[in-house]
């Protein structure tokens, strides 16, 4: 999908994954923020957070075409896999979807 140039269209699913991990962690983590049970989800919060934070970073690379994308979407596939498997331990229907956004995120991270 050439926006500028075709110059990322081999990262183009990659970089949708990401964006779209970005944003799934910063709703799930501002809707986690509205459960009774919020004292229990404060660390998992956080790694939401920081989740949306390399997905953003690994985007950026990607439409760089930088020269450590590959690190650094590695490093992404493994913060993702981690965040994942807190969504997965919350039941609410926001986390579990927030789960599987970041296991694509992950997959396709991995597939670089």
């Amino acid at each position: 999908m050439e926006i500028v140039c075709n110059c990322t269209d081999k990262y183009q699913k990659c970089i949708d994954a990401c964006n779209k991990c970005f944003q799934a962690c910063h709703e799930c983590a501002k809707l986690c923020l509205n459960e009774p049970d919020v004292k229990a989800r404060i660390q998992h919060i956080s790694m939401m957070h920081e989740c949306a934070s390399i997905c953003k970073l690994s985007a950026c690379f990607m439409i760089m075409d930088a020269k450590h994308v590959k690190e650094v979407c590695d490093i992404c596939a493994t913060i993702c896999d981690e965040c994942a498997n807190g969504c997965s331990q919350f039941k609410d229907d926001h986390c579990q979807k927030c789960a599987d956004v970041c296991k694509n995120c992950a997959d396709e991270c991995r597939a670089m």
